[in-house]
């Protein structure tokens, strides 16, 4: 008796269909198996942030005045933010709004697979080349540019800022995938905000000569808040006084890193479509 209900339960757990996250993970190595065979898409990818890091730390090379350090650590910590936001916001405002447009999502929606094992496959896209990004970045960053990697307890706080931002940003690009009207105006669309945010947040202009509208307009969206995160644990304590608040103020980073967090999921339940507005 107790045979047969164990081959029951057996042959019962053999027929369930895999859940989200098994099929999230599945999704997720479908995804990174289609980035990392676009090999032009790989190069541009991590060696953005890594040639802006050479070209803006060879033009400005000086000391930077009353903060102890140079003009190029200062945009180490800078293009590492960036270079997240690059593989999170705009990686996926673009690539889910092509997807939309040729209708790939529209047919993933027609098929059992849940709807959070496609965004749980792109989290693991974004989450692997984020680290694999951030890591060759900071391989570059303190061979050729004297940067001070966190020791200790400063690697828990590097990780929280990493996954707060990562997945506001990826949040935001998802939301913002539904603005484009088609897959050929996605980047047009993604790119412009994207370049204005890095320049009001400190990546370009080094945070102490812009001018407070730009500054308090970039402190309302997470890029400016991953920066002073990402200073606070790669710069000397000296160069706080940079800082619009003379502080690191790690606290607010945390809070509006995570309201975007909040912010961003509201807005993907709000905004996303699986199918583009010409399809009704």
């Amino acid at each position: 008796m107790s045979g047969t209900t164990s081959e029951r339960a057996a042959t019962s757990s053999a027929r369930r269909p895999p859940g989200a996250w098994s099929l999230g993970l599945l999704r997720g190595g479908i995804e990174l198996k289609q980035f990392f065979r676009a090999r032009d898409q790989v190069v541009f990818t991590f060696s953005f942030p890594i040639v802006f890091l050479a070209l803006f730390a060879s033009i400005f090379s000086d000391d930077v005045e009353g903060a102890g350090i140079t003009a190029s650590q200062l945009y180490v910590p800078a293009m590492l933010a960036s270079g997240l936001m690059s593989t999170s916001f705009q990686s996926l405002g673009i690539s889910i709004a092509v997807e939309r447009d040729e209708k790939v999502l529209r047919r993933l929606r027609g098929t059992p697979m849940p709807p959070a094992a496609y965004f749980l496959g792109k989290i693991w896209l974004v989450l692997v080349t984020g680290i694999a990004e951030s890591a060759i970045l900071l391989a570059v960053g303190t061979t050729l540019f004297d940067v001070t990697l966190p020791s200790g307890a400063e690697w828990l706080t590097f990780c929280w800022i990493f996954a707060l931002g990562i997945t506001g940003c990826a949040l935001l690009g998802i939301a913002v995938s539904s603005l484009p009207r088609s897959g050929r105006s996605a980047s047009s669309v993604v790119i412009l905000p994207f370049l204005l945010l890095q320049f009001v947040s400190g990546v370009y202009i080094p945070i102490d000569t812009l001018p407070d509208w730009m500054l308090s307009l970039g402190a309302l969206f997470p890029l400016k808040w991953m920066c002073q995160g990402f200073r606070s644990l790669f710069l000397p304590d000296s160069a706080a006084v940079l800082e619009q608040a003379g502080a690191w103020e790690l606290g607010r980073v945390a809070l509006v890193l995570g309201a975007w967090c909040v912010g961003g999921l509201v807005l993907c339940l709000l905004t996303f479509r699986w199918k583009s507005s010409r399809d009704g």
